[in-house]
């Protein structure tokens, strides 16, 4: 049983957050737990390809500004852009300041307003930046920066899915996942993922026990900062919207994304 809910939980959170060609077998309650709850294994998926990436373009002689754009392009190709989407149709949401249901309209809409172009703008302009300075300081940071913001962006849905976060709609990715995740699980596996993340950030640094530790130390808060955010903006969204839809969990995640990678160039 538990091999198969491992199975259906990662069939789920490749097929509905990567474009990767999983099929998802199950489409109930308990896979959508099981399917957040391995979320950051999509993340590892896609920041390893996203480091793959930069770091190919870097060995075959290119300099830091192009390794960062193929970085931040490629989660975006690997989501079809869902995840950006979502934040830029967030963004014309909550910059509307209309009621909820007004609100929530606007977001359904195809169509991409000021401050969701704006968002996007920013965003993309700040992963670009913070990305190429990491990877000017070395291949080893831009690469592992790449993986840690994939994983840290689809951890921040881990948390998002926990219970007492409604829905904001009866239907969409946000009602199939909201409330799924209980809170004491969801914190198990944030606390799980960061330890990982800082075992990670002490590789650059294998040779010193002292750098080891700030590597380490500075890995971690990077990831704790990308959640911390994501969950101000959460508690926002809920607010203004009632509840999580599909378009706030790329948000949500984006906006883990850029924050953590903002730290790894601050630290």
């Amino acid at each position: 049983m538990g091999e198969m809910s491992g199975t259906t939980g990662i069939r789920f959170a490749f097929g509905t957050l990567t474009v990767l060609p999983v099929r998802v077998t199950r489409w109930d309650r308990d896979a959508a737990r099981a399917g957040m709850l391995c979320a950051p294994l999509a993340g590892l998926a896609v920041g390893l390809a996203a480091a793959a990436a930069g770091a190919l373009l870097l060995l075959l002689g290119s300099g830091p500004p192009l390794a960062a754009v193929a970085t931040v392009a490629v989660p975006a190709v690997l989501t079809r852009g869902l995840h950006l989407d979502g934040l830029a149709d967030t963004a014309d949401g909550l910059g509307s300041a209309k009621p909820a249901e007004d609100a929530l309209h606007i977001m359904k809409r195809s169509d991409i307003g000021p401050f969701g172009v704006i968002t996007l703008l920013f965003v993309l302009l700040a992963q670009i930046a913070a990305v190429a300075e990491l990877y000017g300081e070395s291949w080893a940071h831009g690469a592992l920066a790449a993986v840690l913001s994939g994983v840290t962006a689809r951890l921040a849905l881990t948390l998002a899915s926990r219970t007492g976060v409604p829905a904001a709609r009866p239907e969409g990715l946000g009602a199939a996942v909201a409330e799924t995740v209980p809170v004491r699980t969801a914190l198990a596996v944030a606390a799980l993922v960061t330890a990982v993340c800082a075992g990670a950030g002490a590789l650059p640094y294998a040779g010193g026990a002292g750098s080891a530790a700030l590597g380490a130390a500075q890995y971690a808060l990077a990831v704790l900062a990308g959640l911390i955010v994501a969950q101000l903006l959460l508690r926002h969204c809920v607010r203004r919207f009632g509840g999580v839809t599909g378009d706030v969990f790329g948000a949500l995640a984006e906006t883990a994304a850029t924050v953590s990678l903002a730290a790894l160039v601050l630290g």
